[in-house]
């Protein structure tokens, strides 16, 4: 059997067509027995709500993702599928989303029977952070961040809006900046209100109250990183620390391939920090 060259070159097509949806396949099946294994050394039930990029497509195009009413069904869904008597493990890596969204997700782990626990190996910031305040535990790796939950509109911070007419008044002040300004208020009001409701069982109501009103009225830029160690002094449940198999979980979920990396690093082990050497 003899092939020509344009034979040649469409198989080669057909093989660089195939072969990404196999490795997403594989990826898909590794990441599921790792989810499973995790499961049962902990017997309950993990989901996972993972932001970042990922080559969807044939085209290798980039998508940045983020938490939207999609997550907020399938996450439900997960919720109504586990017993009562089962604890949830939620592994969360986001850099927020829609406030509608979190706050179904956030609702439904706060109404859950059994111990909720997060677990943030990086960062779980505005959205991701009003979900994490509705665990019974918090598990962070030492330098993983939560964020303030301040809402935005648009591409203008809640606050920012009643601060310009706070400070410009209401007679020098457009008719759109002042609908805006309206709607920040309420919307601010309303995270404020849901941010107490979470936190009201885990202190004192005067320590939620505030907590409340500092992370969600705009006293830190929405970008703000929030560390282990404020959090905790803020009265927090929070554990540092995180088992392997989380952070092997992470590396299944890889940033899309680029042509000259942007950091790059020999991905071995070098000694421990126990021995005091940490030589390779």
């Amino acid at each position: 059997m003899t092939f020509d060259f344009s034979s040649i070159i469409w198989i080669l097509l057909l093989l660089m067509a195939i072969l990404p949806v196999l490795r997403q396949q594989r990826l898909e099946f590794m990441r599921m027995r790792l989810i499973r294994k995790v499961e049962v050394s902990r017997q309950s039930r993990l989901i996972t709500l993972i932001h970042r990029q990922e080559m969807l497509s044939l085209l290798g195009i980039p998508l940045s993702r983020y938490i939207n009413v999609e997550d907020s069904e399938a996450i439900l869904r997960a919720i109504r599928l586990t017993p009562d008597n089962m604890p949830i493990d939620l592994l969360l890596h986001t850099p927020g989303g829609l406030v509608l969204a979190a706050e179904q997700i956030a609702r439904a782990l706060q109404k859950h029977p059994a111990k909720v626990t997060v677990f943030v190996p990086h960062y779980a910031m505005s959205g991701g952070t009003m979900i994490s305040l509705a665990a019974d535990e918090i598990v962070m790796d030492e330098n993983a961040v939560l964020g303030p939950v301040d809402p935005q509109l648009g591409e203008f911070p809640a606050a920012s809006l009643l601060e310009v007419v706070r400070q410009k008044g209401k007679d020098k002040i457009e008719d759109r900046t002042l609908m805006l300004a309206e709607m920040a208020a309420k919307a601010i009001t309303q995270v404020k209100d849901f941010v107490y409701y979470l936190l009201s069982d885990k202190m004192e109501e005067a320590r939620a109250k505030e907590l409340a009103e500092l992370l969600s009225c705009g006293y830190w830029t929405h970008d703000y990183p929030i560390d282990s160690e404020r959090l905790i002094k803020m009265g927090l449940p929070v554990t540092v620390g995180l088992a392997d198999d989380i952070y092997a979980l992470m590396d299944l979920y890889p940033q899309p391939a680029q042509r000259r990396p942007s950091v790059q690093f020999i991905p071995l082990p070098y000694g421990t920090k126990e021995d005091g050497k940490g030589k390779p």
